[in-house]
C-alpha cells in the first residue's frame, strides 16, 4: 500500500536551526532515502520551493484565473513529500518517525494513504 509522507514546514523554525541541526537534517534525509530504497519501500520524493514562488489557478468570472500563492493563509507550508510503498500504516508511521524533521520542534510530518496513483509507468 502506498502512503505519502508530507513534510510540513514552519519557515521561522528553519531560520533558527543551528548549523548542526541543518547538517543532521541533510544527512538524515540521505540516510532515510538510502534505507527505504534498499528495502524496496521508496517510490519517490520531491522537495518543493517556498510558497512565495507558487501560483494558484482557480475559477474566475471569465474562466480560470492565476494569482500569486499560496492559496491559504498559514505560517506552515508543504515543504516536500516522500511516497513510500509499504505493507501497512504501522510501517508508514514507523518510517515517518525516522525522518529527521520528526525530531525538530515546530516541524511536522503528515502520513496519508494514497487512494490513486499514476506514476507515468507503462
Amino acid at each position: 500500500m502506498k502512503y505519502v509522507i508530507l513534510m510540513q514546514v514552519d519557515p521561522a523554525v528553519l531560520e533558527n536551526l543551528t548549523e548542526e541541526q541543518q547538517q543532521q537534517i541533510g544527512e538524515g534525509h540521505g540516510a532515510f532515502m538510502a534505507e527505504t530504497k534498499e528495502r524496496g519501500e521508496f517510490v519517490a520524493t520531491q522537495a518543493l520551493a517556498d510558497p512565495s514562488r507558487s501560483k494558484v489557478v482557480r475559477s474566475g468570472a471569465d474562466g480560470p484565473e492565476v494569482t500569486d500563492g499560496p492559496f491559504a493563509e498559514s505560517k506552515e507550508y508543504l515543504g516536500g513529500f516522500y511516497l513510500v510503498d509499504v505493507a501497512d500504516e504501522a510501517r508508514a508511521l514507523e518510517l515517518a518517525k525516522r525522518i529527521p524533521d520528526a525530531s525538530i520542534p515546530g516541524l511536522a510530518l503528515e502520513v496519508r494513504p494514497v487512494m490513486f496513483a499514476d506514476l507515468g509507468e507503462e
